[in-house]
């Protein structure tokens, strides 16, 4: 009898490993359901779009603009302020900045590093081979994000669900979506209402007295700005943990006793792995041209959509030389694109780069023997979002 096989899709490659393509002058290229657009690739080209108020994020959002998702995920809410231009973007940006400043983050430093303590020890005491991802990797910034937040445990479990949903790639139904972003949207909302009823020392009560002293911060904007910072805020540093410790066990256990000795060299250990290794397989941050612009002597018109891609300028041979690229120790060359430029440059990337230095440099301090418990293609992956990393990952210590 013959036996027909369903066809099967090949496994992802793990994100270190993802093929970048040589960086080159802008070019013409599709988005995934066949919109024209144009792909940016080299390091100053990026830059300049990330950086020039020309290339805005709100056209992308006009009426007679194309959608850039068939699914009502949080990242493409017109509301959020990573989606806002100009005077509307700044009042936004004004009541977080001074919350993420490195003078800040130092400030924070000592409690982080006593959570990741914390975990380890929970860690050390669990049965081998033990899940980093669960124990280690999602509780970490979990943790980090609610304390700053005021927010306690009891809503973990529903702030990782709605977070999931927020950074769909396409694949949920968009009914779940959508269900998913109204429940955290009256989430937010709540969470609003009572720190403006009872105010205390954490970041949406200062948020809250900022937008208010601001003036004129619509309320869903307000609602969008805490469940960006409550997603983004643990999503981000889960999925560079996950990534790191499957490249540095899994390809460069020679790193692992200088990460454990030496903080400082964890610190640029973390900068070059924010630097290599993306948190999605979409590489391009999109945006719109508002007016005829000159990119790497091209001409981009009026009204095109453009990609940045940085994981190609972040590899740009210009920039970035072949022989320290993949120098894990080695300082980086020039700032990475990783956290995006300009005026949507990251807020919380002094936070993440904190967190991702601390919980490498503590774990091959405590765990001088740490190992895989399995091959690294037998890694399952977390899919279904825009960023991508193991959905666990078995070690042994």
């Amino acid at each position: 009898m013959l036996t027909i096989s369903e066809p099967t899709c090949p496994a992802p490659v793990p994100m270190h490993r993802l093929h970048f393509e040589k960086p080159g002058p802008p070019r013409r290229t599709e988005l995934p359901g066949g919109t024209p657009a144009w792909l940016v690739s080299r390091y100053a080209d990026v830059r300049q779009v990330l950086s020039d108020p020309r290339f805005g994020r709100a056209g992308l959002y006009a009426a007679d603009a194309p959608a850039l998702s068939d699914v009502p995920d949080l990242v493409n809410d017109p509301d959020l302020m990573f989606n806002q231009d100009g005077p509307d973007h700044l009042r936004l940006r004004r009541t977080l900045r001074r919350a993420f400043t490195p003078r800040a983050v130092a400030r924070w430093r000592p409690w982080i590093a006593a959570i990741v303590e914390e975990l380890l020890d929970r860690l050390e005491a669990r049965a081998q081979p033990a899940d980093f991802v669960a124990e280690f990797a999602l509780p970490l910034p979990v943790a980090v994000i609610s304390r700053l937040m005021g927010l306690d445990e009891s809503a973990w479990d529903r702030l990782r669900h709605w977070s999931e949903h927020a950074f769909s790639d396409g694949t949920h139904e968009g009914d779940q979506v959508a269900a998913a972003r109204k429940e955290f949207g009256a989430f937010g909302a709540d969470i609003l209402a009572e720190r403006r009823r009872a105010p205390g020392e954490d970041l949406i009560s200062g948020l809250v007295g900022a937008a208010d002293a601001e003036g004129d911060v619509p309320q869903a904007q307000l609602v969008g700005l805490v469940c960006g910072l409550v997603a983004g805020g643990h999503d981000s540093t889960m999925t560079m943990l996950g990534n790191a410790l499957l490249y540095l066990l899994g390809e460069r256990r020679e790193t692992w006793p200088r990460i454990g000795a030496d903080e400082e060299a964890a610190g640029r250990v973390a900068d070059r792995l924010v630097h290599l290794v993306p948190l999605g397989d979409d590489r391009g941050s999109a945006r719109h041209a508002a007016s005829d612009v000159e990119v790497g002597g091209v001409t981009i018109p009026a009204g095109a959509i453009v990609l940045a891609d940085c994981g190609m300028a972040n590899r740009d041979p210009e920039v970035f030389p072949s022989a320290t690229l993949h120098d894990l120790f080695a300082p980086l060359e020039a700032p990475t694109l990783s956290f995006g430029a300009g005026p949507h440059y990251c807020l919380g990337a002094w936070l993440a780069r904190t967190e991702l230095q601390l919980a490498l440099h503590r774990l091959a301090a405590r765990f001088p023997d740490l190992r895989l418990a399995a091959p690294m293609d037998a890694v399952a992956w977390r899919t279904g979002t825009t960023s991508r990393s193991p959905r666990g990952l078995d070690v042994r210590w």
